[in-house]
C-alpha cells in the first residue's frame, strides 16, 4: 500500500486476513510439559507448600498458608493470617512436622521461589534436617499444581459462595472445608477413599470402584 500498488481500507484488508488466513509464520517450539505431575509412593515423602490471596468485600487482604501431602492429598497444617508474614510458612511447616513419626525419613518440601519459602527463617528449618526442599519449575520440571489445584476448589466452590466479610469468618469456613476435604470427600483418584484414609492407611473398608 505504501508503493501505492495495493488500495485497500483497514477494514477490508482485516477482513481478508480473516477469510484466507493470512498469518506469519510461527517457529516457536515450546517445550513438553509433564502430562502427569510428580507423584510420592508413600505419606510424608513429598509435601506441597504454597499461599494464596483472599480478599474480603472491604477489599481487606488475607493470606492463606497450608502443607498439602502429595500421596494422599490431605492438608496437613494450613494458618490464616491479615498480614503477609514468610514466618507463617515456618509455622505450619512445624506443625505439619508433628504428622511425622520419630526416625522417620524427612519430607521432601516442594514450593515456589516466592520469598514466603525461600527467606532466612525457612532456610534455617531446612537446614535443621527437618525437610528436603525443590523448587518448583527451578530445580525440577514439574509445577507445584496439586496445592494450587486444590486452592481453586477452596475458593470457587466454597469460599466464593458466600460474601466473604471478616477473618473469623473465613477462618471458620477455611476450618470446615479442610476438615471435609480431609476426612469426609472420597476422591476418585484413590477409589473413593478420603484424603485421611489413605495417609493413615484405614481405606480397606472402601469397596474397589
Amino acid at each position: 500500500q505504501r508503493l501505492g500498488t495495493v488500495f485497500a481500507s483497514p477494514t477490508t484488508w482485516y477482513r481478508l486476513v480473516r477469510e484466507r488466513g493470512w498469518r506469519r509464520p510461527r517457529l516457536r517450539v515450546h517445550p513438553e510439559q509433564p502430562r502427569v505431575g510428580i507423584r510420592a509412593d508413600t505419606p510424608n515423602e513429598l509435601w506441597h507448600i504454597d499461599t494464596t490471596l483472599i480478599r474480603l468485600l472491604d477489599h481487606t487482604r488475607l493470606y492463606l498458608h497450608a502443607v498439602i501431602d502429595n500421596f494422599s492429598r490431605r492438608v496437613l497444617a494450613w494458618r490464616l493470617v491479615d498480614h503477609f508474614d514468610p514466618a507463617t510458612s515456618v509455622a505450619v511447616l512445624v506443625e505439619a512436622g508433628r504428622t511425622v513419626e520419630t526416625g522417620a525419613p524427612m519430607p521432601t518440601l516442594l514450593a515456589d521461589a516466592g520469598v514466603e519459602n525461600r527467606n532466612k527463617a525457612v532456610d534455617e528449618l531446612i537446614a535443621s534436617g527437618l525437610l528436603k526442599r525443590v523448587l518448583a519449575q527451578t530445580e525440577i520440571h514439574y509445577s507445584n499444581s496439586m496445592i494450587e489445584a486444590w486452592w481453586r476448589i477452596l475458593k470457587h466452590s466454597w469460599l466464593f459462595l458466600h460474601p466473604l466479610t471478616t477473618a473469623t469468618q473465613v477462618r471458620s469456613l477455611v476450618e470446615f472445608y479442610v476438615t471435609e476435604h480431609n476426612s469426609r470427600l472420597p476422591h476418585s483418584a484413590y477409589d473413593d477413599q478420603t484424603p485421611d484414609e489413605m495417609y493413615f492407611g484405614t481405606g480397606e473398608h472402601v469397596p474397589d470402584a
